[in-house]
């Protein structure tokens, strides 16, 4: 499906459009994926449903994708603006056509994520867990994983 935003910019859920390079250069510095390989990235693009922000010359400036079954849970991961790109409006372009995604409507529970955008995802109905207690995770630290900081 593809939604058209403000000047020109188109969001996209159809995964082959998505450059995979692009996602895994911004990953790759990020401080939640920092030195993430390309094989993992294409994996988890590839079990997910993705939504890739494009300029008018076709190039992904904006990503952004949810873990999901698409019936009862989804995890929302990988939201980035390319630097060069912000200021558009775009971060909220592509968190509202993934949130709203036909394909997620129905989902009991929609999670996620962040170190410092709180107040962005209050904003489209997040909150911080009203019993964090009843969370577990299995985690593992990335140098340990990708041989690298």
């Amino acid at each position: 499906m593809r939604w058209t935003g403000a000047d020109g910019f188109e969001a996209d859920d159809d995964v082959s459009r998505i450059d995979v390079d692009v996602v895994q250069g911004f990953l790759s510095t990020s401080y939640w994926a920092k030195g993430i390989p390309r094989e993992v990235v294409a994996r988890s693009i590839a079990g997910s449903l993705n939504m890739g922000v494009y300029a008018a010359d076709g190039a992904m400036v904006a990503f952004a994708r949810a873990v999901t079954d698409r019936a009862t849970f989804a995890w929302l991961a990988d939201v980035f603006v390319l630097d060069e790109w912000r200021g558009h409006g775009l971060g909220r372009f592509v968190v509202s056509t993934l949130v709203d995604h036909p394909e997620l409507k129905g989902v009991r529970r929609f999670m996620l994520a962040t170190a410092d955008a709180h107040e962005l995802y209050r904003s489209y109905g997040f909150s911080e867990l009203a019993d964090p207690s009843s969370m577990m995770a299995i985690r593992h630290d990335a140098a340990d994983l990708y041989g690298h900081p």
